[in-house]
C-alpha cells in the first residue's frame, strides 16, 4: 500500500513513476535470465562446501594417527580443512572439489573395516613358522596360516612369501576379538591366478642354470 496524500503528488506522477520502476525490474530480469535462466543442477566446483563424514568413535585414533601424522597428511596432500567431533563425525571443508574428494577417500581408506569373504591386496609384514601377517587395511592385519597359503603343501613359509611382498587374500573369519584369518589360496582360486611358488621357480633357475 502507497501512500499518495503528499501534495504535489497526484496519480498521474504515481502511475508514471511505478511504470517506470516496473520497467526498470523487467530489464533487470530479462538480464539475469540472459546470464542464467535456471538453478546450476550442480553446485560449482569452487564454491564453499561441507562434506560430512560418520565414523566408529574408536577410529578418531585412526584418522589422526600417532603423534597426528595421518591428520596432518590428509590436510597436507589435499588442503582441506578438518574437523574431527567425540561422537565421529569428521567434517571436511573445501572450496576444491577434487581435494574434497580426495580428502574423504583418505578418510574412508584409513577407517575401512575387514569384510568377511572380501578380497584385499595387502602387504606381508612379518614370516613366521606357522604362517604370515598380512596387512590388508592400514593398521589391520590378518594371519595367512601356512595350510591356506597354496593350493599345494608348504613346506616353509618363506618358500611362498617375504616381507614386504603384496599379496591377494580373502578374508575367512573375524573372531569376536577382531583377530582376522585369511586365505591367500583361496583368493587366487577366485581371482583365478595361481602364481609359482618360490620353491618351484628355485628349483627351475636352478634347473636352467644346470642346463645351460
Amino acid at each position: 500500500q502507497m501512500d499518495i496524500k503528499i501534495s504535489g503528488v497526484n496519480r498521474e506522477i504515481m502511475r508514471e513513476a511505478l511504470y517506470q520502476a516496473r520497467e526498470g525490474r523487467i530489464g533487470i530480469l530479462e538480464i539475469m535470465d540472459r546470464t542464467i535462466s535456471a538453478p546450476r543442477q550442480e553446485i560449482s566446483g569452487h564454491a564453499p562446501r561441507i562434506i560430512t563424514l560418520k565414523v566408529r568413535p574408536e577410529k578418531i585414533r585412526e584418522i589422526i594417527g600417532p603423534g597426528g601424522k595421518e591428520f596432518r597428511g590428509i590436510v597436507e596432500e589435499t588442503g582441506v580443512k578438518i574437523d574431527v567431533e567425540d561422537d565421529g563425525t569428521v567434517m571436511i571443508a573445501s572450496s576444491d572439489e577434487t581435494a574434497s574428494r580426495r580428502a574423504v577417500e583418505m578418510v574412508q581408506r584409513i577407517t575401512a573395516e575387514a569384510e568377511i569373504g572380501k578380497i584385499y591386496k595387502g602387504r606381508v609384514r612379518k614370516i613366521v613358522d606357522f604362517g604370515a601377517f598380512v596387512e590388508i587395511l592400514p593398521g589391520t592385519d590378518g594371519l595367512v596360516h601356512i595350510s591356506q597359503l597354496a593350493p599345494e603343501r608348504v613346506r616353509s613359509v618363506s618358500d611362498v612369501l617375504k616381507e614386504g611382498d603384496e599379496v591377494l587374500v580373502k578374508v575367512l573369519e573375524i573372531d569376536k576379538q577382531g583377530k582376522i584369518k585369511l586365505s591367500r589360496k583361496e583368493a587366487l582360486a577366485e581371482t583365478g591366478k595361481s602364481p609359482p611358488t618360490r620353491d618351484t621357480r628355485t628349483r627351475a633357475e636352478g634347473s636352467s642354470s644346470r642346463n645351460g
